[in-house]
């Protein structure tokens, strides 16, 4: 079993995306999927080998969504799914824990894991988001948040003291929902937001093209992970996320898509994006 991770790239302020309580919420998720496919779908999280029994649950799944209105709200109702199904799909493999000969085989184990395995302090110079005495900004959640300043970036977003109390997203299940939202709708220049992909809002530039880079669930990947995983041929790691999304567009009876790996896709032009097994080191920032 393997934890991965991400070390999220520094967002800048003009593309911080607000969750405002205010707003009226998100879309009706329940309506897209039910409980009972959720639990299909991430069938073994509460398995009692993993770590994070318990903690994921449909309801702080579907509160947290309620937080970003654009979220699963786009297009018809299959362009809605695809987007649950690529957003827990991308996540289940930074949880995931999942081997070969997993009993229901190895997508049915998203979000096993709560923590990164082996964890650091994460805490680089920022003086806008210094790190707090005795608080340690290793990957938590979903999307696995790592860094002193997304947590602070991520925390003003969804309105929660991230930067002091960066336990909260290991210990609040609404709150760690909401911060692989937060990510998975924010943009990160050059990078488009995985959920303007997903959509199909993203139109690639003529480098985009050039660089091989089009729409399509293997994008996404790029904008997580591609210093480490794209442009590189077949690899493991890639074939694990679009086998969770495979599963899951299935459970939810959608097609896939067109464009689902990045094998050919050379990264975009920040590579501080940077998922890690639980035993590797991550990419400096």
């Amino acid at each position: 079993m393997c934890l991965a991770g991400v070390a999220l790239h520094l967002i800048t302020a003009t593309t911080v995306v607000k969750v405002n309580a205010a707003v009226a919420g998100g879309g009706d998720i329940g309506g897209l999927v039910s409980q009972d496919t959720f639990n299909q779908m991430l069938k073994h999280r509460n398995d009692g080998g993993c770590p994070a029994k318990g903690f994921y649950t449909y309801d702080a799944f579907v509160a947290a969504a309620k937080a970003f209105p654009n979220f699963a709200t786009t297009g018809d109702t299959a362009t809605r799914k695809r987007e649950i199904a690529a957003f827990l799909a991308q996540t289940s493999h930074e949880t995931t824990g999942g081997w070969a000969s997993a009993p229901d085989g190895p997508y049915s184990w998203g979000y096993c894991y709560l923590k990164e395995q082996n964890p650091g302090a994460y805490c680089a110079s920022d003086p806008n988001y210094p790190c707090a005495a005795g608080k340690q900004y290793y990957g938590r959640g979903p999307i696995q948040l790592s860094w002193n300043y997304n947590y602070g970036r991520c925390g003003n977003a969804i309105g929660v003291n991230l930067l002091n109390n960066p336990d909260l997203v290991a210990t609040d299940p609404v709150i760690s929902f909401k911060t692989a939202i937060w990510f998975w709708m924010t943009p990160q220049s050059p990078k488009p937001s995985c959920h303007d992909v997903i959509t199909g809002k993203w139109n690639p530039s003529g480098g985009d093209q050039s660089a091989g880079r089009v729409s399509g669930y293997g994008a996404i990947t790029n904008i997580i992970n591609g210093g480490l995983e794209c442009g590189k041929g077949p690899n493991a790691k890639v074939e694990d996320r679009i086998g969770f999304y495979k599963r899951y567009c299935d459970l939810l009876g959608i097609g896939y898509g067109n464009n689902l790996d990045c094998y050919n896709q050379k990264p975009f032009g920040s590579a501080l994006n940077a998922c890690y097994s639980a035993t590797a080191s991550k990419e400096s920032m």
